[in-house]
């Protein structure tokens, strides 16, 4: 179980890169303004609220593999993070001379898609320690800690050496290589699990 808690942990940490990386990126679309600080705040908001419901909903289907599907979305996640600034620039091309509302709504979906896989992972992952603990409290709470803990981190490394180190695409590779990587190590657990 604790090597549970060091993976969500790790993926606090992307999950907050990409927000601060994304708010910049559509800086170049929106300029500096309310609008890309909305777009982001609220496809994020979003994304996880409808994550948490269908990642609740997939943690209560009979003979499901929690940890087997927590793994394949961390891939997925990082997969998309790492199309992320291109998609950004590719809409910000296409929509270059729409409105505000044609543009964010083109942003808002892109971001909404990676945002909800991050929101289904919590529930998944408690399930999977509720199993295994039978403490609904404790396994909420620990995850949530140190998934917070992952992403407060973050924030403050992104903003004291990753951005000036790594630049935004670095930043940006470096959260898809963690998300990939722990995607990878949770499927090599579940792999070994069932020998």
């Amino acid at each position: 179980m604790r090597r549970l808690y060091v993976l969500f942990f790790v993926s606090g940490f992307p999950a907050l890169l990409y927000q601060v990386v994304w708010q910049r990126a559509l800086f170049a679309i929106y300029g500096i303004n309310v609008e890309s600080v909305t777009v982001v705040v609220s496809a994020f908001m979003l994304g996880l609220g409808i994550g948490s419901l269908l990642g609740g909903w997939l943690s209560t289907r009979p003979g499901l593999r929690r940890l087997l599907v927590f793994g394949v979305i961390e891939v997925g996640i990082g997969v998309f993070g790492l199309v992320s600034l291109a998609a950004f620039a590719w809409v910000g091309d296409a929509t270059a001379g729409s409105g505000t509302w044609a543009t964010g709504a083109w942003t808002f979906l892109l971001v909404l898609v990676p945002t909800t896989l991050m929101g289904a992972t919590l529930p998944l992952l408690t399930a999977h320690l509720v199993d295994r603990s039978g403490n609904v409290g404790a396994s909420v709470g620990a995850l949530y800690f140190v998934n917070t803990l992952g992403s407060a981190v973050a924030c403050f490394a992104a903003a004291l050496f990753l951005l000036g180190w790594l630049g935004q695409a670095g930043t940006v590779q470096l959260a898809a290589a963690l998300n990939i990587a722990l995607g990878v190590g949770v499927l090599a657990i579940v792999r070994g699990e069932r020998r």
